[in-house]
């Protein structure tokens, strides 16, 4: 059976000790009387303690039984509801809601390794608090007032759900396409009609009304992409008290069966001249909408690096204990824990320097989002947008090559379902796809966040990186800047290509910055352990790690330095007819 343990030790680590947010946040008005380290690591505690014992015993149980259609209503596990109204009542549904609407206020730094934590006890049961979480940033932002005093508070206390519909059937990523329909009516709302699909959480039992935000076409609607509106439709129309009353013509067609997060009910959404309520301005929906996808991007991170903990945590205890072949030839009468076995070691370390590194990373993140926040700083922003789909695309991609690590150091019974690992498996595969899929965040990393500035913010950020790097002592701190000047070289060079070749060569280019950015949280994390104040295993094991990390890891960028710099030709000589 599958265990997990919340990693808090390496949390606070990383909020306290690598990036010092305790100090950032006491000098922000709005934080300072809101939260303190003793106030983040209660809160860090108590949401361990719902993943640990509410949550994830329970994985294996929410992976069988699913979500399940009956009778046009969608059922959910039984122990759901124990955990959902656990986080609610203690205000993790709206641990970073804005105050004035009744949220914790706590900043995106905390609120993101919760994410993790409950991503690691069942990625399924995530996605409802997850989804609600990113419908009320788009509210916040983009609805008027009375909107968000409507239905901000009751979101905020996990009473009601959110969701986001955008795929339809015929299109997918290529949203211009859509065809539902939104009618402007008399008394000002709207009559939205079409059919959405693969909806997370578009229907349950969980709370008592669900907000959909769903993206529609005006009759006046110009084409394409920019021909898009978003509009709020409940689940039930509220009445003279802003209570649940009338059923809205919103129902459920069907729910996927899906290879993984069986919990998450995964559902078709007919909307039949569905009543709905216009968000932010006509046509503008898609930039409204991108406010919520940005943050389940980030969401995706935690899904990876949630996946791959829990996965790390059962693999080294199956190594530790599980006797099997022999390190000492001269013994060979005596079977010893496979932990000692070279390859084993490999496969561990890896997962670990991969998922510690990923932890800093998304600290960083998410602290860039903070300072953006409350500073109103334009670099904390921009550079927060340049690395979103790192967070999502490269933390997703090693959380799957994680699972699936961790899967093979169990041998053949990582393959049984008794243990969990297959489930992990297919429960993380989803991350490398939904919020949309790594490939086109590659191409928004190279063409969008990269190429249409011709690399001005990412530049800014290695500069400063290095300027950091110059005035350290550690041997590290001289490596990874030859990394930074041949990464510089390589963008410099794919930025003179066209549009074609950089598309082309996105994936790589992706994986490329990251492996160097992750070697500056490693930095980052052997600054940290020197003065830290943890235990002496604690300090030589980050010690140890970042040391395989620049030994056998970090090495991989020169090999995608080189494949950058290869001619994409190969890509476009065959036609249709020759695959």
């Amino acid at each position: 059976m599958s265990q997990y343990q919340a990693p808090l030790n390496d949390i606070c680590f990383n909020l306290f000790d690598v990036w010092q947010l305790d100090k950032y946040w006491q000098q922000q008005p709005q934080l300072a009387d809101l939260i303190e380290p003793d106030t983040a690591k209660a809160i860090l505690e108590e949401a361990a303690k719902i993943c640990e014992q509410q949550i994830a015993p329970f994985v294996s149980k929410a992976d069988t039984t699913g979500a399940q259609l009956i009778g046009g209503k969608v059922v959910l596990p039984e122990h759901y509801h124990t955990a959902y109204q656990s986080l609610s009542e203690g205000g993790w549904t709206g641990l970073s809601g804005d105050t004035e609407y009744g949220g914790m206020g706590m900043p995106k730094a905390l609120s993101m390794m919760v994410d993790e934590m409950l991503c690691s006890a069942d990625i399924a049961f995530s996605l409802y608090p997850g989804l609600t979480a990113g419908a009320c940033v788009a509210l916040l932002q983009h609805a008027d007032d009375e909107t968000k005093a409507l239905y901000l508070p009751k979101m905020y206390s996990g009473e009601w759900s959110g969701t986001m519909c955008l795929t339809e059937a015929h299109a997918g990523s290529d949203l211009g396409i859509m065809r539902t329909s939104a009618k402007p009516t008399s008394d000002g709302s709207y009559r939205i009609s079409g059919s959405k699909i693969f909806i997370t959480a578009g229907e349950h039992d969980l709370t008592s009304n669900i907000v959909h935000l769903v993206l529609a076409k005006l009759p006046d609607a110009p084409a394409g992409s920019r021909g898009i509106s978003l509009f709020l439709v409940p689940k039930y129309l509220l009445d003279a008290s802003g209570e649940p009353a009338e059923r809205n013509a919103v129902t459920v067609g069907s729910i996927e069966h899906k290879m993984g997060i069986n919990g998450s009910a995964t559902c078709v959404l007919n909307f039949d001249e569905a009543t709905g309520y216009l968000i932010g301005e006509p046509h503008r929906g898609l930039a409204c909408m991108f406010t919520m996808m940005n943050y389940e991007r980030l969401s995706m991170g935690s899904q990876g690096l949630g996946a791959a903990e829990r996965a790390y945590q059962n693999a080294l205890s199956y190594a530790k204990e599980r006797l099997q072949g022999r390190t000492n030839e001269k013994d060979a009468n005596k079977a010893e824990p496979i932990i000692g076995h070279a390859d084993v070691r490999r496969m561990l370390l890896n997962i670990k320097a991969m998922n510690e590194a990923g932890r800093t990373f998304a600290t960083w993140v998410a602290s860039l989002l903070d300072k953006a926040k409350y500073d109103n700083c334009q670099i904390s922003a921009q550079r927060a947008n340049l690395l979103t789909p790192i967070t999502k695309a490269f933390m997703t991609d090693q959380g799957f090559d994680a699972c699936v690590t961790a899967q093979q150091v169990f041998g053949g019974h990582g393959y049984i379902k008794e243990w969990g690992m297959e489930q992990l498996v297919r429960d993380v595969r989803i991350a490398q796809i939904y919020e949309g899929t790594n490939g086109i965040q590659a191409a928004d990393f190279m063409l969008r966040k990269v190429a249409s500035d011709q690399g001005s913010v990412l530049f800014s950020l290695l500069t400063d990186i290095k300027q950091e790097l110059s005035g350290a002592e550690l041997a590290e701190a001289e490596v990874l800047p030859l990394y930074i000047d041949e990464l510089v070289t390589v963008s410099r060079a794919l930025l003179a290509t066209d549009f074609r070749a950089q598309g082309a060569q996105a994936c790589d280019y992706l994986a490329a910055v990251s492996y160097v950015l992750y070697g500056y949280m490693w930095y980052k994390n052997l600054l940290a352990v020197k003065t830290a104040d943890c235990s002496d295993i604690f300090r030589q094991s980050k010690q140890h790690t970042a040391a395989y990390f620049f030994q056998r890891i970090l090495p991989r960028a020169k090999g995608l330095f080189a494949l950058l710099s290869q001619d994409t030709a190969a890509l476009d000589t065959m036609a249709p007819e020759h695959f």
